[in-house]
């Protein structure tokens, strides 16, 4: 049985004291389990048990009725230089009672832990600091970014300092080709090569003996044993030379291989700085001030001060520093680094702003809506951070490959040394040749390889608005080839407007104009339409008298003593009219499912003046939305709850042939799983009725706007209610995952060939030093080529 140890379980649904004693019944019943009590104030329970007893307390807990929470922690890694060091972390974290998922990014040194329970960060941390490595919470931002810069120039210190004492001792080798023979004394190389190895390249040897220590081996084992064996070979060589003659020293072989490894090492720590950037320039869109208005007074004070409802004033050209409603004042606001929105959104009393965004021109009065992490920035960099921190799918290969990497190729080293010493070679070609392999075997470039695309993926994604919840999405998102839409909110605006319209005995101007006179002062959608035609067109709309409100069939009012009226078919009817020569325009609207409102004049001589029909507007960027997935060989498909009339409508002007309209919300789902025995679906909506249907398919993708409920089950987000972004999106995941094909075959092809050649004598250790850092840079700087990406932006197309 395993050590006994106490568990911290926070639970969750207990209301009673009975509550309480049914939990600590069902705990004690688990086998092991002593020392148990549940303190419902708290909502905890203390158990002492065998520390493989986690799963069971657990589900004693579910079956008394109760939840344990899942929790999460990151920590900062310090010290991993290759996969298998980003590998043995992980089973190190594994390994602490209470975990239940870890995952380790070595690209940028962070592990994200799951957690069953309340474990101490500090039992994390040793269990890191065991295995070898360092470990420590993530400080904030901007601390965070002033120690990685601290950690980059002192790497830039050690190398520029290796580089400058390696140089004479390769300088030699550089002018053979020239006739230039010449060689610097045994004790100069000695001296210029003796801090290389052991001072600038101690961390080599720190790193090499915490993994031996730790029963495992890394990349630094590698290094520290290739290099000293090269600078051991130098001193035997020198010892026994006679007086007066000069031996072969390898000096310059190992301090050039230190100096190559340090240089790559940094450039390779700058680059992984360049795939997080998009993270620190979403950090640095946070303001730390505010200033608060009380009483009409205005006072500087910290973000932290603020609190909800409270008044903020937001000066032109400064960032709004939270998410707010404008309460007073006119103004726009430059949204690019949040949606990605590259034009100005004007802002206006009752309109949301969001934290992070420039002010414009205006001054503004801002009532805060939301603080901290509950705000639309904090909530973008959450998910930009959790997707960068998850595995993709592929990365197991890698995984189970950097396991057995190390000690595969110190095995490899042995079987080359004593193969050429039984071939007859000296010891000192064999010995070189040995170390030639332990240096040019590099399971850095496979440790990147994978992380390094995803961050600098989802950097460049959510600059342009498109977040991407994880690295199993982005690893799906690129085999899509159907792409399923919602109508209303997603190719629609939502909001209706009139499509149609016709006179009957009067101008078109004049029926407009009286119908909005009709309309003036109501908050129906219908007359919002009519009133934003009217304003589009620049009528002024006159004053009603007498309006009244015509219950299930319209209104009506008089307007310079004419009896008017505006409504459906029903006030028609009740006013025993007909509809005349609109009658065919009437039936041929209401087969496209058109909502009809007709403008009678009654009195006297009643008459049919004209007829609207309203509908929903596409969005701007719907037709060329579907136009570039066409293009990339994916078939549009329309999913909607909506009329036939209605979905044919749409369907039919943006191309796309497969429509299920009067589909409930239920039925969705099982619409989008049918799809899925035929392709790899991806759903995009906006709404509640969309979630399930979002979870069903292959890849969910949310729209900008939407309900919360939608983004929670879509694995991408699209922060504009623009169509254009869903071919982007898509796109983007192909290249992303394009690169890491890229990358994992650089990596896998790298050490196939060099190995073999090294083995073979056919690499020194000095180009084999060079090879072994351009291989990790190459890799890095291959997955920072799509931060040059941008989607496309067609010219927009009217919406009709």
């Amino acid at each position: 049985m395993s050590a006994s140890t106490t568990f911290d379980l926070p639970i969750q649904g207990m209301t009673c004291a009975s509550c309480a004693g049914r939990v600590e019944r069902a705990l004690r019943k688990v086998a092991g389990a002593e020392h148990v009590s549940v303190n419902l104030a708290t909502e905890h329970a203390r158990v002492q048990a065998p520390a493989d007893a986690l799963p069971a307390l657990v589900d004693a807990v579910s079956q008394a009725g109760y939840s344990v929470p899942a929790q999460s922690l990151e920590l900062q890694i310090g010290g991993m230089t290759c996969a298998s060091c980003a590998g043995r972390v992980e089973r190190a974290l594994n390994k602490v009672p209470g975990v239940q998922r870890v995952s380790v990014n070595l690209a940028n040194e962070r592990a994200h832990i799951e957690l069953l329970g309340q474990v101490d960060s500090a039992l994390l941390i040793d269990a890191v600091t065991q295995a070898g490595y360092t470990a420590s919470l993530p400080q904030a931002g901007k601390a965070d970014q002033a120690d990685a810069e601290r950690r980059l120039r002192k790497e830039r210190w050690s190398v520029g300092l290796a580089i400058l004492l390696a140089l004479p001792l390769v300088l030699p080798m550089l002018l053979q080709p020239f006739g230039i023979h010449w060689m610097l004394p045994a004790w100069a190389q000695f001296v210029l090569a003796t801090p290389v190895q052991f001072i600038l390249g101690a961390r080599f040897y720190v790193a090499a003996w915490k993994a031996v220590r730790a029963g495992a081996g890394n990349m630094d084992l590698l290094v520290a044993l290739g290099t000293s064996a090269g600078y051991g070979l130098s001193l035997y060589e020198w010892a026994r030379a006679t007086a007066g003659s000069m031996p072969h020293l390898y000096f310059e072989a190992s301090a050039v291989v230190i100096a190559l490894v340090l240089l790559g090492k940094y450039l390779e720590s700058r680059a992984k700085r360049q795939t997080a950037s998009a993270i620190r320039a979403l950090e640095a869109l946070r303001p730390e001030r505010a200033l608060q208005v009380i009483d009409g007074q205005e006072r500087d004070v910290p973000i932290s001060a603020l609190r909800l409802h409270d008044l903020v004033r937001v000066l032109p050209g400064e960032r709004f520093p939270v998410d707010g409603e404008v309460i007073e004042g006119q103004s726009h606001a430059d949204e690019a680094l949040i949606s990605g929105e590259s034009l100005p959104v004007p802002k206006q009393p009752g309109d949301r702003v969001t934290g992070g965004a420039i002010n414009g021109e205006g001054r503004l009065l801002v009532s805060v809506l939301a603080l901290g992490t509950e705000t639309v920035l904090a909530r973008i960099i959450r998910l930009v951070e959790d997707a960068q921190a998850a595995k993709a799918p592929i990365q197991k290969l890698v995984d189970r490959v950097s396991q057995v990497f190390v000690p595969a190729v110190l095995v490899l080293a042995l079987a080359t040394l004593v193969g050429w010493w039984l071939a007859g070679a000296p010891i000192e070609t064999a010995l070189i040749n040995a170390v030639a392999v332990l240096v040019i075997a590099c399971p850095c470039a496979l440790g990147l390889a994978t992380p390094t695309a995803i961050m600098a993926g989802t950097g460049v994604a959510a600059r342009h608005g498109i977040l991407i919840k994880d690295a199993e999405a982005l690893e799906r998102a690129h085999a899509v080839n159907r792409v399923v839409f919602d109508k209303t909110g997603t190719l629609t605006s939502g909001s209706p407007r009139i499509v149609h319209s016709k006179a009957q005995g009067i101008e078109a101007g004049e029926l407009l104009q009286l119908a909005g006179a009709l309309q003036r002062g109501s908050e129906h959608p219908l007359a919002k339409a009519v009133l934003d035609a009217c304003q589009e067109q620049g009528l002024t709309v006159p004053d009603i008298d007498d309006s009244q409100s015509l219950t299930g069939r319209g209104i009506a009012g008089h307007l310079n003593g004419r009896d008017l009226a505006l409504g459906n078919r029903r006030l028609l009817e009740e006013s025993g009219l007909q509809p005349g020569e609109l009658a065919t325009s009437a039936q041929a609207w209401e087969a496209e499912g058109r909502t009809l409102s007709w403008l009678i004049e009654r009195g006297a001589q009643p008459r049919v003046l004209g007829l609207f029909a309203f509908g929903d507007s596409l969005k701007p960027g719907a037709d060329a939305a579907v136009r570039q997935l066409s293009q990339q060989g994916i078939s549009s498909h329309l999913l909607t709850g909506d009329n036939r009339g209605s979905a044919k409508v749409v369907a039919q002007a943006l191309g796309i042939n497969d429509v299920y309209a009067e589909v409930l919300p239920a039925d969705k789902a099982a619409t989008v799983l049918e799809l899925k025995k035929s392709g790899v679906v991806a759903m995009v909506g906006d709404g509640i009725n969309d979630a399930p249907a979002l979870a069903a398919a292959d890849i969910g993708i949310a729209m900008g706007g939407g309900t919360d409920v939608a983004m929670q089950a879509a694995g991408i987000t699209l922060m504009r209610g623009d169509p254009r972004l869903v071919p982007a999106a898509l796109e983007i995941s192909r290249k992303t995952y394009a690169k890491i094909r890229q990358n994992l075959f650089w990596a896998f092809i790298y050490n196939l060939i060099g190995i073999p050649l090294a083995a073979f004598g056919l690499l020194n250790p000095v180009l084999a030093g060079a090879a072994m850092a351009l291989s990790s840079v190459s890799v890095v700087s291959n997955a920072l080529l799509l931060k040059t990406w941008k989607p496309q932006t067609p010219p927009q197309d009217d919406a009709p």
